[in-house]
């Protein structure tokens, strides 16, 4: 298939601002990384919300990036009585909201992909937060940035494999239907890569994990990774639509470039939670 030099020229200068502030802000910790969190959830979730309107449904994107930046708050503070209520009464809002629609059409539709964007995006997104509290006070050290870090070097590594090893001998499709570019060649050069990731961090920011820890997280992050990159295009076919936005240049939307994390992150989080912490 060939690289693209200006699209990876571009991708690696994104990378090159990008990835020095979420390590900077994983591993500061407290509220300098809610708000980053925030700032990737309130962007992903009107990105969500404007790729809805092209398949011209009309979610309340105020009420729901509302309510999904409260869903983050609700995690970060470990719940209290003031944020279910007002989660709660954002959820009663956006159902109650379409009763004054003029037309009435698609309610269901505009009410569902509201809450499906909260869930979605914040909810799932909210397991990053999760992660760098369970990291906190482990063995006596906080671990909390290592383990966001290594939800993300997991998944951006098994993309970085995936992305070469396809463009250089990448021949089997996949799943066509959904996103033509994807190779088997290439899902299993992330594969290896994110296996070599896992036993780089084992050794490294994480010595928390045994090998078999390793060994397992290397083989199913990229597994779920190329789950939530197939959602996302699956979406974005359904609207007819290329990239949620232009907001990282060489990478698309914020959506685009953190649809795996939304779903390597609870991956992650519980397997740390039940079996290693």
């Amino acid at each position: 298939m060939g690289i693209d030099r200006r699209q990876l020229a571009s991708r690696l200068l994104t990378a090159s601002v990008g990835g020095p502030v979420i390590i900077i802000c994983s591993l500061v910790g407290g509220i300098p990384f809610l708000l980053a969190m925030n700032f990737i959830i309130g962007v992903g979730l009107f990105e969500f919300y404007r790729m809805m309107e092209a398949k011209d449904i009309r979610p309340f994107k105020t009420v729901g990036i509302a309510a999904g930046l409260v869903v983050s708050w609700y995690v970060y503070f470990q719940g209290g009585m003031f944020s279910g209520l007002f989660i709660t009464l954002m959820l009663i809002a956006i159902m109650g909201m379409e009763l004054f629609r003029r037309d009435g059409e698609l309610a269901v539709f505009h009410i569902s992909t509201t809450i499906l964007g909260v869930f979605y995006v914040a909810w799932l997104g909210s397991h990053i937060i999760l992660l760098r509290q369970l990291g906190e006070g482990v063995e006596g050290t906080d671990l909390g940035g290592f383990f966001v870090l290594l939800a993300f070097v997991l998944t951006w590594g098994a993309d970085t494999g995936a992305y070469f090893v396809g463009n250089a001998i990448g021949k089997r499709k996949l799943l066509p239907r959904v996103s033509p570019g994807k190779s088997v060649e290439g899902a299993v050069g992330g594969v290896v890569v994110a296996i070599v990731i896992a036993f780089i961090a084992r050794a490294t920011i994480v010595p928390l994990l045994t090998v078999v820890d390793a060994l397992v997280l290397g083989l199913t992050t990229p597994v779920m990774a190329v789950l939530g990159d197939l959602v996302e295009s699956l979406m974005k076919r359904d609207v007819r639509i290329k990239d949620t936005s232009h907001a990282l240049p060489g990478h698309g939307g914020m959506l685009d470039r953190f649809d795996s994390v939304l779903f390597v992150a609870p991956l992650v989080y519980y397997y740390l939670r039940f079996l290693v912490v």
